[in-house]
């Protein structure tokens, strides 16, 4: 049984011959050899069964019935090729929404997001609070910036930017009873977290080499908070010792408002650049690419 429409590559081949009035133009606008467009050629002839070109002297000029075909397709063609343009244009003129847990967004983003909009105009952006705790997963956004362990699901363009490195922090009249030599110092204190990382203790416990059982007490005297923000206010406040990403503390560190007695410990997880499969395949990969440069480059900063 006869398809309705012979081969689109074909009709390509057939619509760029008429327009230029040679295989050897055709071929070389579309990249292929003149075999393949005789081919493509003879392949609508034998579909029509009619002939489509007639040879004219060194040339080839188009028959009755290869106008009537010229006219329709010609236009298909100028209309397919104007969608196609103004689908892109559309996709590339819209704003490219970053999304991004608010931590991340109020304590490293926003102080450098002037510099980003100045330094990459061309691509519009425009920030929101990540809705969900799984990375990659927030189909409404063009990409997300947030800390996550791999392995990265399938389906999801990661770009990797940073090993996130955790440590615990303490204010400087707190800090003044601790000895940074001994970790197990810690202990005597109230214990400070972010409720959505219950791990990030144990993991600082275990690179230092404490017990979990020694922990679990000095935990159970401390306070969870569902903000970062919360938290580094009561580390601040000298209320306990707090455990946090160094890039999120880092301005503080160097204010001097809060102390990291014991250094830093690089944990499993990765700052990364998130794209949803969801995204535009054809425009939003080359968006982010220069974006995940740029937070490179800031990230080389805080060093």
């Amino acid at each position: 049984m006869q398809h309705s429409m012979p081969p689109l590559s074909a009709l390509r081949a057939f619509e760029a011959t008429a327009r230029l009035g040679s295989v050897t133009a055709a071929a070389n606008e579309l990249s292929v050899t003149q075999g393949a467009v005789s081919r493509q050629l003879k392949s609508l002839d034998e579909y029509f069964n009619i002939p489509l070109f007639t040879k004219m002297g060194r040339g080839i000029a188009l028959t009755p019935h290869g106008e009537k075909l010229q006219s329709g397709v010609g236009e298909a063609f100028t209309s397919l090729k104007n969608s196609c343009a103004a689908l892109k244009r559309d996709a590339e003129e819209a704003p490219f929404t970053l999304a991004c847990p608010g931590s991340l967004l109020a304590r490293w983003l926003i102080p450098r997001l002037d510099r980003l909009h100045h330094e990459l105009p061309e691509l519009k952006l425009k920030v929101v609070v990540s809705e969900s705790e799984q990375p990659g997963t927030q189909t409404d956004a063009s990409a997300t910036l947030a800390f996550s362990e791999p392995p990265w699901p399938i389906g999801v363009e990661v770009f990797e930017l940073m090993v996130e490195q955790i440590c615990a922090v303490a204010s400087p009249q707190l800090a003044a009873h601790i000895d940074p030599a001994e970790p197990a110092t810690l202990l005597a204190n109230k214990l400070l977290y972010t409720a959505s990382r219950p791990q990030a203790w144990p993991q600082w416990a275990s690179a230092k080499g404490l017990e979990l059982t020694q922990l679990e007490g000095a935990l159970s005297k401390g306070q969870g908070f569902d903000h970062l923000y919360y938290l580094m206010e009561a580390a601040v406040a000298g209320l306990g010792i707090a455990i946090a990403p160094r890039l999120l503390v880092e301005d503080d560190l160097k204010s001097g408002r809060l102390i990291a007695p014991w250094g830093s410990i690089e944990t499993p997880a990765r700052l990364c650049l998130w794209l949803p499969s969801q995204v535009n395949v054809l425009t939003q990969p080359r968006r982010s690419e220069p974006l995940a440069e740029w937070l490179k480059g800031e990230l080389e900063l805080n060093k």
